[in-house]
């Protein structure tokens, strides 16, 4: 009886319709798809992220002076204010501060007091050996040519496509920006510590990281090389980032994960990537990835559900990015490249403060035509991790369909 009911009835809205004029269907139809339209987009406006202003305070750093005394706080410079206020409107690099050093590391931390010391020692001491003083005294004792790493016979050699637009190209100096996310522990202590350890000794007792679990003996700095931010209220990991990269003084800039779960060794091997597929204006970004290990141990050893969301996140990945940043097989690893000249048609334009940061930066280089090259790097399982699997990747999938709706209906906007 039901049945026959729903019948009648749809039979009656048939006949109804089809004494409508095909003029008045027409309009019905564009007036409730372009209320739909209006609708999603106001939708979207209030429930799209927007970064909150940095507060006073985030905007300067301390560091360690030469006697191991910890500064005052200091203004962080911002190649972001030498930018001309068209190019704010607009992105444009031709004012862009020039770099005052090679190599800028950026690493967004919060609450790694535990973690933080075995990657610092990794860091530096591959930073103060390839663009540090001990480059130098090995330069100056005349390191053969056929030892030089590829970066360096290049750069020795003459510079590669935009290098000059990104600043000096002798591939010495180095930085690390330590973003505290409004830690709670002793993470700013431990960072300061180890500064005055590897600053005030010559021999410094090095400390254990996860790609050198034996303790060994450690580099000695330069002064001020590391710098602290502190962020007074927790922006999330993308929102740390972004900060930090707001402030950098290097040729390139890289960010990398506090728990040290990428190969630092690799990010040679980043640098000649960018250096190889820069634009004539220098622009380039290159991401470190993990996809050459979906096959590994490490991967397989995770549990169903882990790896399950893992092809789900790829999959929805792939749907909802345009189509260059679609090919990025890892878009999460946390080890990615920039040249300088990129920075401001990526950095000044990002809204998404959490996980899925990433992906919003690789679809920024996409618009301004940035290239963009995937190298594979090492990396290792690091314990320790604040990822909740299932509630983040739910997270990330939303944050991913809001993300893309609110860059296609013209809610974020680079102009």
């Amino acid at each position: 009886m039901p049945q026959e009911l729903w019948t009648e009835v749809c039979a009656h809205c048939a006949d109804l319709l089809s004494g409508v004029p095909p003029s008045v269907l027409v309009t019905a139809l564009v007036a409730t798809l372009l209320g739909a339209f209006v609708l999603s987009y106001i939708v979207l406006f209030f429930v799209a992220p927007v970064p909150r202003e940095p507060l006073p305070e985030e905007e300067k750093y301390r560091t360690l002076s030469k006697d191991g005394s910890i500064t005052e706080p200091q203004q962080l410079p911002c190649w972001q204010d030498s930018l001309s206020k068209s190019a704010r409107r607009i992105p444009d690099h031709s004012t862009l501060a020039k770099a005052d050093l090679f190599m800028s590391v950026v690493i967004p931390a919060y609450n790694e007091e535990k973690r933080l010391g075995g990657m610092l020692e990794e860091a530096v001491n591959y930073l103060e050996r390839t663009y540090g003083t001990l480059r130098s005294i090995a330069d100056e004792n005349g390191v053969p040519k056929e030892r030089m790493t590829t970066r360096q016979r290049k750069l020795a050699n003459s510079p590669l496509n935009g290098h000059t637009a990104n600043g000096p190209v002798h591939g010495k100096g180095w930085e690390i920006v330590l973003v505290s996310d409004g830690s709670t522990d002793r993470t700013e202590e431990v960072a300061f510590s180890f500064a005055r350890d590897h600053q005030l000794s010559l021999h410094p007792k090095g400390y254990a990281g996860p790609w050198t679990p034996g303790t060994q003996e450690g580099v000695h700095i330069p002064p001020g090389t590391i710098r602290v931010v502190t962020l007074a209220q927790n922006r999330g990991k993308g929102g740390a980032v972004t900060h930090g990269m707001r402030h950098v003084r290097g040729q390139y800039v890289v960010f990398a994960d506090a728990d040290g779960a990428s190969d630092f060794q690799d990010l040679g091997k980043l640098v000649t990537a960018c250096q190889q597929i820069e634009d004539p204006e220098g622009r380039g970004v290159a991401v470190g990835s993990r996809a050459h290990m979906v096959g590994s141990e490490a991967v397989v050893k995770r549990s169903k559900l882990r790896n399950f969301l893992m092809h789900s996140f790829h999959l929805i990945l792939w749907l909802l990015t345009p189509s260059q940043t679609a090919t990025v097989k890892d878009t999460q690893c946390g080890f990615k490249l920039f040249s300088r000249t990129s920075l401001p048609y990526i950095i000044p334009y990002m809204h998404s403060e959490g996980w899925i940061f990433d992906v919003e930066m690789l679809m920024l280089a996409e618009f301004s035509g940035i290239p963009v090259a995937e190298v594979p790097v090492g990396w290792r399982e690091v314990t320790g991790s604040k990822l909740n699997v299932l509630r983040d990747s739910i997270g990330m999938a939303w944050g991913l369909a809001v993300l893309r709706a609110a860059w296609s209906l013209g809610v974020y906007r680079r102009t």
